[in-house]
């Protein structure tokens, strides 16, 4: 499956939640999309729940099935409770700690902008959005778009102690990723036990 391009507010009805951010039609329309979405009132199946779960987690991610896949191996392979490990090896990645700085008003644009080679992480730049941020790197923009009107756009009013992984250098334009985060702090509404339970099927 390419990676999904198309209307983010019918994935947001889709879902019930705005996960891409604050979203006016959703506000309007807080039920599924198409002709019958107002109507519906089937029942959904727990194979059901369990797969939409997943999907969320994935759409608001921007990861593929593989990708997710082989995180979830991984979290399984690790020690401590495997969603919670999925849910940080997620918080991980490049695209999302750029996003969690402020540097990025969106995941998709936080990927767009590390793609662009826009983002340093210690000093080198680094172009590769699933790249695994690591306790202690230090993610910051570059020296040349620094002066790149989205980004100063959207630094500008970002409340920075927002996150307690993170800590924020003004200076350097750059932030410090200090620890994976722990579950209580991840602000997703995600309920990784049910993302275990399908792929413990």
């Amino acid at each position: 499956m390419a990676r999904y391009t198309g209307p983010k507010t019918k994935i947001a009805r889709k879902f019930g939640e705005a996960i891409y951010g604050e979203d006016k039609v959703l506000a309007k329309k807080n039920y599924p999309p198409g002709q019958h979405g107002a109507n519906r009132r089937r029942k959904t199946s727990e194979y059901g729940t369990q797969l939409k779960e997943k999907q969320k987690a994935k759409y608001t991610y921007g990861v593929l099935e593989r990708q997710f896949r082989n995180l979830f191996e991984e979290s399984a392979r690790t020690k401590g409770i495997t969603g919670e490990v999925l849910l940080q090896l997620l918080e991980s990645r490049l695209d999302n700690v750029v996003y969690r700085l402020g540097i990025a008003p969106s995941r998709p644009a936080a990927r767009q902008i590390v793609l662009h080679k826009h983002i340093t992480v210690n000093g080198k730049v680094v172009n590769i959005p699933s790249y695994r941020v690591k306790p202690g790197d230090v993610v910051a923009v570059r020296e040349k778009s620094k002066s790149l009107e989205v980004i100063a756009d959207c630094l500008a009013g970002f409340n920075h102690s927002k996150y307690p992984w993170i800590e924020w250098d003004e200076s350097k334009k750059g932030g410090k990723f200090l620890h994976v985060p722990q579950r209580e702090d991840i602000p997703e509404t995600i309920k990784e036990q049910l993302i275990v339970e399908l792929y413990s099927k």
